[in-house]
């Protein structure tokens, strides 16, 4: 549930989502020339080798150049890769007849791509919503005066920075999550670069941990849940590998945290009037949407949906309700600040993914990968590079190739793509909007020197799956 609205975020994101697939597409290219031959039954068959299926690779890698010069063409994200899809499937909507594809195969495939993205935006929409309803009522800003105000010693404040961050983001998310806890950092470490540096290291390990075993956590968790790769109540069997996760980086660094106490603060922040009821509401519209896939049978979306409308109406009650000295409830106000930008780059990519899938790639490259590597190797190498790469792009080529894996395997590569963009501070949401807020004393070198302790928590994760899933 992805709140976008940071703009260090925004910029430094773009950089690095362009390499997600394009490196999948890449071994794809050089697996064709020696083993294209071996590829099972595809759609358009001898497509891969086809100078106008080579061109849509060219298409998809441009919209991504594209997307990785946002900061200095001031051209939003979106519009380059949705151009690109649109192109991709018009070129293969050229070629597909002369390899005996009819126009209702062709409305097939989009159609398959529509509900993978209708569903995934119409959740995320109304997830979006809330989060900046909440925001919009100062739930979080609360959180924060509260924390600070406490006089909690650097040592303590690490340790309820970090725990607050690894549960909060399993039901929020884990960019909003971390400027939270990164404001509370800020804040009272002012005075001590060393604590704000290892306390951010601390609180983006939580984060991307707590947000690993729940279908609300993350993108990823989100698109497996949508996909029936995992059903909601199975991703806690993910728990306890995920708090091994955090915990064995976190014991480990506390021992590096000044034992002194910071100069209390004094900030009083309230709630708005309808805060606390929004809440309710948030809680009840994420168990609508498990109970309606659950037991109706009904996409989560549809929850969500019907939970948003009851924020309306809550807005509506407060609005008729309220006093001249208190803001006008507009639940519309906060659907204006949802990110579209982001939501029609999801379009784009889901697109474009989709159609070199349906041309073969693919295909091809879930064989080379999991063929040659064997589901658990494929899964904890993809982890990794997720830290390089974003995830995002990754777990949807994952759930496109559809490689045979059992359940035991969803989960792993669940957990590895979670808990993977800890490694480095580029590597995720948290990591990036925090470099973007700590002006200089979070950095790229700063996480880098925790990033074998790091790994030690990645290994634990995954070690602590095969204990208790395997």
């Amino acid at each position: 549930m992805l709140n976008y609205q940071n703009k260090a975020y925004q910029q430094d994101k773009s950089r690095h989502a362009c390499i997600a697939f394009g490196l999948v597409v890449i071994a794809a290219l050089f697996s064709t020339a020696v083993g294209a031959s071996e590829t099972r039954d595809l759609v358009i068959r001898p497509g891969l080798s086809d100078p106008r299926a080579i061109f849509c690779v060219i298409i998809f890698i441009l919209s991504y150049l594209f997307v990785m010069t946002e900061e200095a063409t001031q051209l939003r994200k979106s519009k380059p890769v949705m151009l690109g899809a649109g192109i991709i499937w018009a070129v293969i909507g050229y070629a597909a007849p002369e390899y005996g594809v009819s126009h209702e195969q062709l409305k097939s495939a989009i159609s398959h791509d529509l509900d993978e993205y209708s569903s995934l935006f119409l959740f995320l929409f109304a997830a979006m919503t809330y989060i900046a309803a909440l925001e919009g009522t100062k739930v979080f800003a609360t959180l924060r005066s509260w924390l600070v105000s406490k006089g909690f010693t650097y040592r303590v404040l690490f340790w309820v920075t970090g725990i607050i961050a690894f549960f909060l983001s399993a039901i929020a998310d884990n960019l909003t999550t971390a400027l939270v806890m990164g404001a509370v950092i800020l804040a009272l470490g002012s005075d001590n670069p060393r604590f704000v540096a290892i306390g951010m290291v601390n609180v983006v390990s939580a984060a991307n941990a707590g947000g690993a075993f729940s279908p609300f956590g993350d993108i990823t968790t989100l698109m497996v849940w949508q996909s029936g790769r995992v059903e909601f109540f199975e991703f806690f069997a993910l728990f306890l590998p995920s708090v091994s996760t955090y915990l064995v980086p976190a014991i480990i660094m506390s021992f590096f945290v000044p034992a002194a106490a910071p100069p209390p603060m004094q900030e009083r922040i309230q709630m708005e009037r309808g805060a606390k009821r929004a809440i309710v509401l948030g809680i009840l519209t994420i168990a609508m949407a498990v109970s309606f896939e659950q037991f109706f049978g009904l996409p989560p979306f549809m929850g969500m949906m019907t939970g948003m409308s009851l924020l309306m109406f809550l807005a509506y009650y407060l609005r008729l309700t309220r006093t001249e000295d208190e803001p006008e409830y507009n639940i519309f106000n906060a659907i204006k600040t949802v990110e579209w930008d982001t939501l029609l780059f999801f379009f784009g990519v889901m697109f474009s993914v989709g159609g070199l899938a349906f041309i073969g790639y693919l295909e091809l490259a879930s064989n080379t990968l999991y063929g040659d590597l064997g589901a658990t190797g494929a899964n904890v190498m993809l982890g990794a590079v997720s830290a390089i790469i974003d995830n995002i792009p990754v777990m949807f080529s994952i759930l496109s190739m559809g490689p045979e894996m059992n359940h035991f395997q969803w989960l792993l590569v669940t957990l590895t793509c979670g808990v993977g963009g800890t490694l480095l501070s580029v590597g995720s949401a948290a990591g990036v909007a925090l470099m973007g807020t700590s002006k200089g004393q979070y950095t790229f070198m700063s996480h880098l020197k925790w990033t074998p302790v790091l790994a030690l928590g990645y290994v634990a994760g995954i070690g602590t799956h095969f204990l208790v899933n395997g």
